[in-house]
């Protein structure tokens, strides 16, 4: 006689079930669980472990104890640049010229048929003598074959003489859009914003193996970090199209928000075809540069730098082509997420919006970066005017800020309490490579304000801090919001994505000290553990 267990038969079949955690959900109250049922990719609900006697489960997975928050996303990045990036000269962190050139060298004996040297990373304002190097520094070592390392923020090229002769760069070169650094009355080797395009029309590009190499270390790097949705901040159609492939071939498991870069092809293409929406790629926004970076004096202001006095700065993109693509952009069903920095740079793209949005229902425009904002100009962020920032900028920049813009524009800068009780929210990111990947440095910088040293004690202007809930919805919640994917992750609900990182330490309760050693230690992508 077969004899059959009738609570067996009760059960419910499903994937997983997760138990004996702190599961943060982020809904409207916060509320945290010790279980989660996940079947075919999504949440089935959530509750007490309890529900692990109440579902049979294939898999049955025990936290231990630890903090589960949902997938976190990097709201304004640059996956494509990471990726390229573990192929080439990492510059990140060095301290001065001669370290640069050693590094250079090292690569260069790694890769003895190099003919064309890329390098990113450097930043002047970490030497001790903070001012941009020339050509000749290169030349001295690197005569033969042209080198060209692009600064951490993305907005100036340092080169050597091969390659400006390559790119058949002289006093005569129009400088639109940037700046052509001069000594001596000829070029110095360094090219700011507009000028570096002549760059890039002689580099090589990279091949089809290398760009998914560089796109597969880009998703381990990320996943190492607990991220489970990444933005690009500016990518070509055929680099999307790429992603998609890999993506459908399931080499690329990553979700990510694509952003299409403003160029006149690009953005005639995915116009006609509006809006591509699958569940790992979402490609339905234009970024478009108002001006460049304060690092590298691009940033675009109302009044000089107080440190060059005379200099503006320069907008990448000219008011009144930022003011066209906008109009093309509102009779579509695309975002425009547009890089501001400077005062001015915000000004002008906040009155394009505020011209343009009026009557439109939920666009969602998004300003990348808001760094420095004219407090006048405050009153032009609202709900519907997304402010996209990255945390880790201001204790990176904290240092020389206020040498560039003078202690009274200070009250304007990386103002994120301000700018979320605008606008209702912000969207968090890291901007890497040029900041790091860490979300967890993004986390520390939002509530504590200080470096990884712990200074200052204080916190770098402490009343911009967000609290740690805001820190996390803004990692999460937000950030899918501001992509209009705040119905399928960003919080841990019934029916969403089962997208969760688990973590080594609570965020919510860990020791400010503690919060960037935390670590991801499981990843879950649809439910598929990819840590």
């Amino acid at each position: 006689m077969l004899l059959v267990c009738a609570s067996c038969l009760s059960k419910v079949e499903v994937d997983t079930v997760v138990f004996n955690g702190q599961i943060y959900a982020l809904d409207s109250v916060n509320t945290t669980y010790t279980a989660m049922v996940i079947d075919k990719g999504r949440i089935v609900t959530l509750g007490t472990d309890d529900l692990k006697n109440r579902f049979l489960a294939k898999k049955f997975i025990d936290l231990e104890g630890k903090a589960v928050v949902p997938g976190l996303i990097d709201a304004h990045s640059h996956f494509y640049g990471l990726g390229l990036g573990t192929l080439h000269v990492d510059l990140v962190g060095t301290e001065s010229i001669e370290e640069i050139l050693n590094r250079i060298d090292t690569f260069r004996s790694q890769n003895k048929d190099v003919a064309f040297i890329y390098g990113r990373g450097w930043d002047q304002n970490d030497w001790e003598t903070k001012e941009f190097p020339t050509r000749y520094d290169l030349d001295r070592r690197f005569y033969d074959l042209p080198v060209v390392l692009e600064r951490i923020d993305g907005h100036a090229y340092w080169v050597n003489s091969e390659a400006i002769k390559l790119a058949k760069i002289d006093t005569d070169t129009p400088s639109k859009g940037g700046a052509i650094i001069t000594l001596d009355d000829e070029p110095s080797g360094i090219l700011v914003d507009g000028p570096m395009r002549f760059i890039d029309a002689v580099m090589p590009p990279p091949s089809r193996d290398q760009q998914i190499k560089g796109l597969l270390a880009a998703q381990e790097i990320c996943f190492d970090y607990g991220l489970t949705t990444v933005s690009d901040a500016g990518i070509s159609k055929d680099v999307i199209h790429l992603i998609d492939s890999l993506q459908k071939e399931d080499l690329l498991k990553i979700r990510l928000y694509a952003m299409v870069s403003n160029t006149e092809a690009d953005v005639n293409y995915f116009l006609s075809k509006g809006p591509y929406k699958t569940e790992r790629l979402n490609v339905s926004s234009v970024k478009v540069y108002g001006d460049g970076a304060l690092g590298s004096r691009g940033a675009a202001l109302k009044r000089p730098y107080a440190d060059a006095p005379g200099h503006f700065g320069a907008f990448v993109t000219p008011v009144n082509e930022m003011r066209a693509i906008a109009e093309r952009l509102i009779d579509s069903d695309f975002q425009m997420n547009t890089h501001a920095i400077g005062d001015a740079a915000n000004f002008e793209v906040l009155s394009i919006y505020q011209d343009l949005l009026s009557g439109e229902q939920d666009r969602r425009w998004r300003i990348e970066h808001a760094q420095i904002v004219d407090e006048l100009d405050f009153s032009l962020f609202a709900k519907g005017v997304i402010p996209s920032v990255q945390p880790t900028h201001a204790t990176s920049d904290m240092y020389w800020a206020e040498d560039r813009l003078g202690h009274e524009r200070m009250v304007g800068a990386y103002a994120y309490q301000t700018l979320l009780a605008k606008s209702g929210i912000v969207a968090l990111g890291t901007d890497f490579p040029v900041e790091s990947v860490n979300p967890y440095y993004t986390f520390y910088a939002a509530v504590a304000r200080k470096d990884l040293e712990g200074y200052p004690d204080a916190g770098f202007i402490p009343e911009q801090s967000l609290t740690r809930e805001q820190a996390l919805r803004g990692m999460t919640e937000w950030a899918a919001y501001a992509q209009f994917e705040e119905n399928e992750k960003g919080r841990l609900l019934p029916g969403f994505f089962a997208d969760f990182t688990v973590l080594s330490a609570d965020l919510m309760t860990a020791s400010e000290k503690d919060l960037p050693m935390i670590k991801a230690e499981m990843v879950f992508i649809g439910g598929e553990q990819v840590k």
